[in-house]
């Protein structure tokens, strides 16, 4: 594979070595993941088996909503490598981790002691945490934000199927993205896809504008799969409330959201393990009116355009069950507006 680029011709680089690769992710991390991330080297802090008899390659916090931070455990991964034998094994150690409250502690634990004895990395720490208490972060981020970032240097054909087979781990939880490297003599070319911004709404992006062209009867349950107690709560209190004063209203389940329509989808329902995404058709700023506690997030524009066309979109992020009154008002006004 090639890259043209300013009238030159970039060859890619092929990884021999795991190794390399992840040195790769650890020199460019702030290209790959943002300005607002921190990345920790695993492997080189962390000198025990903490996830599942198993150490990941690192550890990301993404810091761009610090409202919402968001935690991965990041495995970099050789296209090449075996899938059943090494890939999957391997991934489904870290679901074991994420099901287990003591290891999720111990984790918090370890990682904090790798801080305190890095001044750099502390810095960076309260860069943006200020005077907020740096292990209270860890283990609230760990335990309210469950990710796994898979990175890959090329298409693993069987990934597609295994996230939609086992939709309440594998779907929920892993994030892929590809990583490759091109070369001109010293110049350098990386590719991404997608970009880590907008990584939580990769398949809605990348999927068909029809979800059920497959002709599968998506259902609410299979969103629910997998999905904590109270987010499954909060979700049957928001429907209830919709529906007693919206009796007309249809539930949508497609393959990647649940909608909530009329003659057109109005608003929608995106789940992972421990969080609950509204999308909204209307902007930030409109949005912040009426929401206090939960935390915003302005839309990517490709993702925007995928749910809107041109026109404006935010979304709710819900991971307790306070303040649904301030989330219902917001729903009950585009649900008048737009039905």
């Amino acid at each position: 594979m090639k890259v043209f680029s300013n009238n030159k011709i970039y060859n890619e680089f092929p990884f021999d070595r795991e190794a390399d690769f992840e040195k790769e992710v650890v020199n460019n991390s702030k290209l790959f993941f943002g300005p607002k991330s921190i990345y920790i080297d695993a492997k080189k802090k962390i000198e025990t088996k903490s996830l599942g008899n198993s150490i990941p390659d690192g550890f990301l916090f993404d810091m761009s909503d610090i409202t919402s931070p968001e935690f991965y455990i990041v495995e970099v991964e050789l296209v090449r490598h075996d899938f059943y034998n090494h890939i999957f094994p391997q991934i489904t150690k870290f679901f074991s981790f994420y099901r287990n409250h003591k290891s999720q502690i111990d984790l918090a634990e370890k990682i904090y002691t790798v801080i305190n004895n890095d001044p750099s990395l502390k810095a960076a720490f309260k860069t943006f945490l200020g005077e907020q208490e740096i292990y209270k972060f860890l283990k609230d981020t760990i335990q309210h934000s469950q990710n796994i970032l898979l990175i890959i240097d090329g298409d693993k054909k069987e990934l597609p199927e295994i996230m939609d087979t086992y939709g309440d781990t594998w779907g929920k939880m892993v994030k892929l993205l590809l990583v490759k490297k091109f070369a001109n003599g010293g110049d350098i070319i990386y590719t991404m896809h997608p970009e880590f911004e907008n990584i939580e709404y990769a398949e809605i992006v990348d999927a068909p504008l029809k979800d059920t062209v497959d002709s599968v009867d998506y259902t609410e349950q299979m969103h629910l799969d997998g999905v904590s107690d109270e987010i499954r709560d909060i979700y049957q209190q928001i429907k209830k409330a919709v529906f007693e004063k919206f009796p007309s209203l249809i539930i949508n389940p497609t393959k990647h959201y649940i909608s909530v329509k009329k003659d057109r989808n109005i608003f929608f329902m995106k789940f992972s393990t421990k969080k609950m995404i509204v999308v909204l058709p209307q902007s930030e700023t409109d949005t912040a009116k009426d929401i206090l506690f939960h935390p915003i997030k302005i839309l990517p524009p490709n993702v925007q355009r995928f749910w809107f066309g041109n026109g404006a979109g935010s979304s709710i992020i819900i991971d307790n069950a306070a303040h649904l009154d301030e989330v219902l008002k917001v729903l009950f006004k585009s649900i008048e507006k737009f039905s």
